[in-house]
């Protein structure tokens, strides 16, 4: 509980500082110097255009985005993938990986790694169908690029927790790993701090949420409100060394998640500032 109140407590001292612009020189992130980054998943803004996506990312000081297709169309010309990096670059923002991508037919899967080739990334969130898997292998080891699969919870039948996905991954290239969604992995009724030590080998990109609850009926909320223990997470985090992004998936209010993911944002920093 106190540490929770000193998390808070940060995140709401660097909002005053930032709105006030106390200091001289821009305000590097706690992150800064962290073996990990912290982004936002492309997801959070499902109701909401690119610029607002990139306003909102600016807002709250963080420059790396998974990409969703409903910014960027799998069908986009390369001439719109260029206009889409500019506007990126424009805005000090990196979009690291695309996804998620749901994959039912092998056409599908030569869909997405064809998209992400020409997007410039080396990094796809992907949910295929577990009859797939086979031909997944078989497009990692021709393109190169990681697999990340994302998992679901209960709320569909396949890749429902950590476990899962890597029972069905182990014996398969070391390319293809996980999504470690740490909100959903919870609502598995998992303990994501110890999935994320038992599977990191495997774990290539992380998304961030909190949960009202382990189970099913559990939901989505801020960051820090929920059951996940976030001060053990970031140092599990740190002990694994993961070198991936930690996405901020936001889905609460989705149509005005703004406040929202500003506290979270600054709920899951103050954690990595107040376990160093």
């Amino acid at each position: 509980m106190k540490l929770k109140v000193l998390t808070l407590l940060f995140a709401l001292t660097v909002s005053v500082c930032n709105a006030q612009e106390t200091r001289p020189g821009p305000q590097l992130p706690p992150e800064t110097g962290e073996s990990f980054k912290v982004g936002i998943a492309g997801f959070t803004f499902a109701k909401f255009d690119l610029d607002k996506a990139l306003e909102t990312l600016k807002a709250v000081d963080v420059h790396y985005l998974c990409i969703k297709d409903f910014h960027l169309p799998m069908t986009s010309s390369d001439e719109e993938i260029d206009a889409f990096h500019a506007k990126l670059k424009a805005n000090d923002v990196v979009g690291y990986a695309v996804g998620p991508i749901y994959m039912k037919t092998e056409e599908e899967i030569d869909r997405a790694f064809d998209y992400a080739k020409r997007v410039g990334v080396k990094l796809i969130v992907g949910v295929p169908n577990v009859e797939l898997l086979p031909y997944v292998d078989k497009k990692v080891k021709e393109y190169d690029f990681k697999f990340a699969i994302h998992l679901h919870g209960p709320d569909i039948k396949i890749f429902p927790d950590a476990e899962d996905v890597w029972n069905h991954t182990k014996d398969l290239d070391p390319r293809i790993g996980m999504c470690l969604d740490v909100g959903h992995d919870t609502r598995n009724g998992k303990d994501a701090v110890a999935d994320l030590e038992k599977y990191h080998t495997r774990v290539f990109d992380m998304h961030i949420k909190d949960v009202t609850a382990p189970t099913k009926l559990g939901y989505s909320l801020e960051v820090g409100r929920g059951v996940i223990d976030f001060p053990s997470l970031v140092k599990m985090i740190r002990k694994v060394d993961y070198t991936g992004v930690c996405a901020l998936e936001h889905e609460r209010n989705m149509d005005n998640p703004f406040m929202g993911i500003a506290e979270s944002v600054g709920y899951f920093r103050g954690v990595i500032e107040a376990t160093k």
